[in-house]
């Protein structure tokens, strides 16, 4: 896949050209999956986040990193420059309104537009049944995964609708939104709540042109479900079990849906929830 500003040589055929010869009226076209596009990231710091990150900065895309936690968000940023891509993060609370607004403002100020968004951030708190979620652990869990991929998408949206005028926004949901999660109850019920923004989202501003969808991940190998191991020892595994394909996937393999979701390839499709889980739920 090609990286940022990556280009190939075509023919007037659009063609690609072969060997060592060059046609004199030959024309250049960008590389990448997202090449051009500007897409903000929120959750960028690690994890699929981070992941998404360097992956579409390599796809051609100039984004902007948002989370909380500056060191992370400079690491990547960094790595990201050091690979030849184009990238920049702002701090950011997902749980406030004015400061999710300000960071989808700054990517059109430093990059003139935004395209896309993947709206990944999210946070999790202890295992364990319903009647043992405090209320302040429910509270921060709707701040955080259901209320601040709301308050990320109506600023996207505006955002878009001002500036590139069409576009499309992924949320990142979870396979466990997609069936009872009796260990991760409020956790799931935030996230089957984002695939209800998601289908909304998707009807009201298809007719603009701006597609939203989500991917919803199965066990993926993240500081997130490393801290569930360490409080549920043995849950891996245990999903592991539970999964077709035998192992948890890397955060890159989420992001690699999440890419072709913001892509033009993905032209026709809105309004999905896209499992990308390892046949868990299949």
């Amino acid at each position: 896949m090609g990286g940022a500003g990556g280009r190939r040589l075509v023919g007037m055929n659009n063609t690609p050209t072969t060997g060592t010869s060059t046609v004199s009226t030959a024309a250049t076209e960008p590389c990448g999956l997202l090449a051009d596009k500007v897409v903000f990231v929120t959750g960028a710091g690690r994890g699929i986040g981070a992941a998404a990150a360097r992956l579409f900065a390599g796809e051609g895309a100039r984004v902007l990193l948002a989370a909380r936690t500056e060191a992370q968000l400079k690491a990547v940023t960094e790595d990201i420059r050091a690979a030849g891509g184009t990238a920049d993060y702002v701090l950011c609370d997902l749980a406030d309104a004015a400061g999710v607004r300000a960071s989808v403002d700054r990517a059109v100020e430093l990059y003139g537009r935004l395209d896309a968004a993947f709206n990944n951030g999210a946070t999790i708190v202890p295992p364990g049944p319903m009647d043992r979620v405090t209320e302040a652990d429910f509270d921060h869990l709707y701040a955080v995964n259901l209320k601040g991929p709301w308050l990320s998408m109506a600023a996207e949206v505006a955002a878009i609708r001002a500036t590139a005028g069409k576009g499309a926004i992924v949320n990142n949901s979870s396979v466990g939104s997609l069936m009872a999660n009796p260990e991760l109850p409020a956790y799931g019920a935030m996230k089957r709540a984002v695939n209800s923004l998601t289908a909304s989202a998707a009807v009201t501003y298809g007719p603009e042109g701006i597609r939203v969808n989500a991917v919803a991940p199965g066990t993926t190998l993240t500081e997130m479900v490393r801290d569930w191991e360490n409080d549920s020892p043995g849950i891996v595994e245990r999903l592991n079990s539970l999964t077709p394909l035998g192992r948890p996937a890397d955060p890159e393999e989420i992001a690699q849906a999440a890419a072709w979701l913001l892509s033009d390839r993905a032209s026709y499709v809105t309004g999905t929830v896209l499992r990308v889980d390892g046949g868990m739920r299949a």
